[in-house]
């Protein structure tokens, strides 16, 4: 797709666009998203901040009148806008060290939309806290009514950098329309775990996945026997893991499939995988130090991925960063071990993970489809960004096709 906007920074406008993306469930307005971009200086993470902090608490204030005066639909749809652009004004914020600005956005974010999840009336959100190792683990559960009735259940997370409340544009709304239960949340490395707990990601994410179904179980109008998850950009390699372990789970969605995260870093190392690794993960390697931190000044998405990446993985150079990544893998006959059906999505323009659907894919062993979104239809960018009401239409679809429809 043609960058429209900030055209010598990417970054910038995949993120614009993300924004955009989730007009499709109430997230955004054009003219709103527009007008702020207009106002940012490319390349300028201030600027970025300043300009979506402006409009989000615009639209906040708005959307506060809006339910002074008794307007609740209106507060609704205003609390749910102001709470995607707070969530995209803290998006460059992340580091080793973090700017302190990061969490005041990140928690206006979370507010709004609890702000507006208490305004609906069909579906039912609520904010749950799920019970996970001494602590809890924040989410939404979506409910179609308030029949208790067993109904097919899909649990979603998002990935690297996204929020559980972001997930409510991406797959949430559209799935609790069709007749599902649908179950939200942050893991640990996600934004409501890492913010306020501290928690960093962990690659053994079937130890996250289990105590959600345990807690998923327990809930009126969820149907044990049909639970689904879904994981969104990192997810998918987190998800499918999960699934190799957590056999309960009676289908998997990776959106997109991520075989191997580490493969994704290491690839402009010279040199063997082993060797890759082993200078990664070595006490000293001061020459590959110099190198990452020159990619990072000449690479927009290389600077912000190592940045974020020190953040949620909580080690302080982009070495160990990448170092870390290599836990994050399929490898090793962990894809093989999944038993339940499996979704693997790809994308034809994906900047991030180009090949790795394919990869995971050709590895697994249970059912498996894979579902190619091209840049034809506008859904070729990575996780299908622009294209929302496609994409999320033919996974529901598969999803029913698999569990058995839920309405």
């Amino acid at each position: 797709m043609k960058q429209l906007l900030f055209p010598n920074n990417i970054q910038f406008w995949y993120e614009t666009l993300r924004s955009m993306s989730h007009i499709a469930y109430g997230g955004a307005d054009f003219g709103e998203v527009l007008c702020t971009a207009e106002r940012i200086v490319e390349g300028d993470y201030d600027s970025w901040y300043v300009e979506w902090t402006a409009t989000a608490d615009r639209v906040a204030g708005e959307a506060g009148k809006a339910l002074a005066g008794g307007h609740r639909i209106s507060a609704r749809d205003g609390f749910l806008r102001a709470s995607n652009y707070y969530r995209s004004a803290e998006f460059f914020l992340h580091g080793s060290t973090c700017d302190p600005r990061h969490d005041h956005a990140y928690d206006r974010s979370v507010e709004c939309f609890r702000a507006a999840a208490a305004l609906f009336t069909t579906p039912h959100i609520e904010p749950v806290e799920i019970p996970y190792e001494g602590t809890s683990l924040p989410g939404y559960l979506y409910r179609a009514d308030d029949s208790g009735t067993p109904r097919p259940t899909l649990v979603m997370h998002n990935g690297f950098d996204g929020t559980a409340e972001e997930m409510h544009f991406f797959g949430a709304l559209a799935a609790v329309e069709r007749g599902y239960t649908v179950l939200v949340f942050d893991g640990p490395g996600m934004p409501g775990p890492r913010h306020h707990q501290g928690m960093a990601f962990r690659p053994d994410w079937e130890n996250v996945v289990t105590p959600v179904i345990d807690f998923a179980e327990t809930l009126p109008g969820v149907d044990a026997g049909r639970i689904a998850l879904l994981g969104l950009s990192m997810g998918g390699v987190l998800a499918p893991r999960a699934a190799a372990f957590e056999h309960r789970l009676a289908a998997v969605i990776a959106v997109d499939g991520l075989y191997d995260l580490g493969e994704t870093f290491i690839r402009n190392i010279p040199g063997t995988r082993e060797e890759a690794e082993r200078v990664l993960r070595a006490q000293s390697a001061p020459e590959l130090d110099a190198a990452l931190e020159q990619l990072m000044a000449q690479d927009p998405i290389s600077r912000w991925a190592f940045n974020h990446g020190m953040y949620v993985m909580d080690v302080d150079t982009p070495r160990s960063f990448n170092a870390a990544c290599l836990d994050y893998t399929l490898g090793g006959g962990v894809a093989e071990r999944i038993q339940c059906p499996t979704l693997v999505c790809d994308a034809e323009d994906d900047m991030f993970f180009k090949g790795q659907p394919e990869q995971l894919y050709d590895r697994l062993t249970c059912p498996k489809t894979l579902m190619l979104f091209t840049a034809e239809e506008g859904a070729g960018a990575h996780c299908h960004t622009g294209a929302v009401r496609l994409s999320v239409a033919r996974i529901l679809d598969w999803l029913d096709d698999t569990l058995g429809s839920a309405s």
